[in-house]
């Protein structure tokens, strides 16, 4: 049974890394979320490193762009792990064809950089659907649009064998106070008509990978029991960390706030529902990271 916490300082002492997600937990896309901040600065403060793990199909600079418009300030974490990123590496390598058929919106494009860290990339260049080996999506066109709008397009690239890179397996985010549709629903609708879909970020192993591969890069080594997964996404972050054997804080105030009955602290009751419906362990919950 999940333990609820009140804040991160009664735990913080077990870890030495948090894996803390961006949205719902940091901030809701607009602003950051102040005692999210100051908590993850102290547990800075004594020693911790805070990788941000997150679903964004940008790569890392871009997510770090994205951060700074908000108002994420740079001192309460140290890297980023991207599902983009990790994305990026199985396209470059060629794992969808070399001409792909792109869904997305217009600021995603940097996902097609190279990245230095891939040998013996490929080339890689969008077409239309019809001339296309494969299909690389970061997210609908129109966020707000129901994703069935794309059954007729999806028929026709399931007939002709297509694979659906995914780099976002998230199906909702919320946008301040709007839910918005994530690449996450668009592969779950292509795999539920037949197609092939690609996943690379939570709860998929790819991501955890690029983390280990990020704290590596900035010096740390660090087993997986001194690891917390810190997310709203029950079936992203949290069920990612169950796979990964490590230790979970599941944010009860974000995606599932509803079901859990959350205001300033979840519903107990509702809570073990909530678990035990998604079939779910969660190592403890709190309402809002703070």
């Amino acid at each position: 049974m999940t333990q609820i916490i009140r804040a991160l300082s009664e735990i913080s002492d077990r870890y030495d890394v948090l894996y803390c997600d961006l949205w719902g937990c940091l901030h809701d896309g607009y602003s950051p979320f102040a005692d999210a901040v100051e908590a993850l600065r102290e547990f800075k403060a004594k020693g911790g490193m805070v990788l941000l793990l997150t679903n964004s199909p940008r790569p890392r600079a871009s997510v770090e762009k994205q951060l700074e418009k908000i108002g994420v300030p740079r001192d309460c974490w140290d890297s980023i792990a991207s599902s983009g990123d990790s994305a990026r590496a199985a396209m470059l390598r060629g794992m969808v064809g070399h001409k792909v058929w792109f869904i997305g919106q217009p600021h995603d494009q940097s996902f097609f950089a190279p990245m230095d860290v891939i040998e013996e990339q490929v080339e890689i260049t969008q077409v239309p659907l019809e001339d296309a080996e494969g299909i690389v999506c970061t997210g609908p066109e129109d966020p707000t649009a129901d994703p069935s709008e794309m059954r007729g397009k999806f028929l026709y690239a399931k007939q002709k064998n297509l694979k659906l890179l995914c780099a976002n397996p998230d199906i909702v985010v919320d946008r301040g106070d709007t839910r918005e549709w994530c690449a996450g629903a668009l592969a779950q609708l292509y795999t539920e008509m037949g197609g092939e879909s690609l996943y690379f970020g939570k709860p998929h192993a790819p991501i955890y990978e690029l983390a280990r591969m990020r704290l590596a890069q900035i010096g740390v080594d660090c087993p997986p029991e001194r690891i917390l997964a810190v997310g709203d996404g029950l079936k992203t972050d949290i069920l990612g960390a169950q796979g990964e054997a490590i230790d979970s804080l599941f944010i009860t105030g974000g995606l599932s706030r509803a079901e859990t009955g959350t205001t300033d602290q979840p519903d107990p009751e509702k809570l073990a529902q909530t678990l035990a419906d998604a079939q779910i362990e969660a190592t403890y919950s709190i309402g809002f990271l703070r």
